[in-house]
């Protein structure tokens, strides 16, 4: 069987009881109509978290191998690799969310964006916007 939409599993709750008492007369008693359902509240969005750059200097680790960050010397000098040591903040967590949810295309950044939190995005980009 197919679920019903919304909008007709609401229209069967409103107008049911004037389909009763059309059908039995002698039954019928009013009935107050249905009162309109309060709006909901968006839920509030979750404050961002606050970084650590203590924190996010242990997990970029393993970004030393593609970005080079000590003094932005690239290991693979034949590929283009973007400097990370000195963007802003934003710009690093909105790129690591990207990577994560697929928006942006690179595998191994991808796969290494999936590890991560989001604490440990706000910590990696906390330390990484403290670079010169």
């Amino acid at each position: 069987m197919r679920p019903q939409p919304l909008a007709a599993c609401l229209a069967l709750v409103v107008f049911m009881p004037f389909w009763v008492a059309q059908a039995n007369p002698q039954s019928a008693t009013p009935t107050p109509p249905a009162a309109a359902p309060a709006p909901v509240a968006a839920p509030a969005a979750a404050p961002a978290p606050t970084g650590n750059p203590d924190k996010g200097k242990v997990l970029t680790y393993t970004c030393q191998g593609c970005h080079g960050i000590p003094g932005y010397k690239n290991a693979y000098p034949s590929f283009r690799v973007p400097k990370i040591g000195g963007q802003s903040s934003q710009y690093l967590t909105q790129a690591l969310v990207e990577y994560r949810e697929g928006k942006r295309k690179h595998p191994t950044m991808q796969a290494q964006a999936q590890s991560f939190s989001d604490q440990d995005i706000a910590d990696i980009a906390a330390f990484l916007s403290t670079l010169k």
